[in-house]
């Protein structure tokens, strides 16, 4: 009996271990082919500032894991970015988790034919939006452009 528990259980273990592999290489593989990765700034000649401008960088590590770091110049963080998936009309949903906020965040990007990249949401696990419809909520400003910096 217990030969029987030890092999289901190295089993599981062996399943687990696969699928969050296969899970990584799906979600840096459509990162990758959607055209995410590297750096990005509303100005890219300016230096990362809280009021100007972030640089936002997206990169896959040597273990497979898709990496969000945010610079605002003062304060730095590095999130991992938990799934993207792409929609019928190339939109890029993405959900990364921020240790610092002990939360999830879902936001949609589009890239735009011109290369730039654009938020047309974001909003928290709870459903709280701080951008719908490509515009800040606070303001209604439209969001505006980033460009590849790298």
């Amino acid at each position: 009996m217990t030969g029987c528990l030890s092999r289901r259980t190295a089993a599981a273990l062996l399943w687990i271990v696969l699928a969050s592999t296969a899970r990584a290489e799906t979600l840096a593989a459509t990162v990758e082919q959607w055209g995410l990765l590297g750096s990005w700034a509303v100005d890219c000649t300016v230096r990362p500032d809280r009021d100007k401008g972030a640089l936002l960088t997206y990169e896959i590590r040597k273990d497979g894991r898709v990496m969000y770091r945010r610079n605002f110049g003062d304060a730095k963080d590095e999130s991992e970015v938990v799934s993207a998936t792409v929609n019928a009309e190339g939109l890029l949903n993405v959900m990364v988790f921020f240790p610092s906020m002990h939360q999830t965040r879902e936001f949609g990007l589009l890239l735009q034919k011109d290369g730039s990249l654009r938020a047309l949401y974001n909003r928290s696990e709870r459903g709280e939006y701080t951008i719908r419809d490509g515009r800040y909520v606070a303001t209604g400003a439209p969001t505006p452009a980033q460009q590849r910096c790298d």
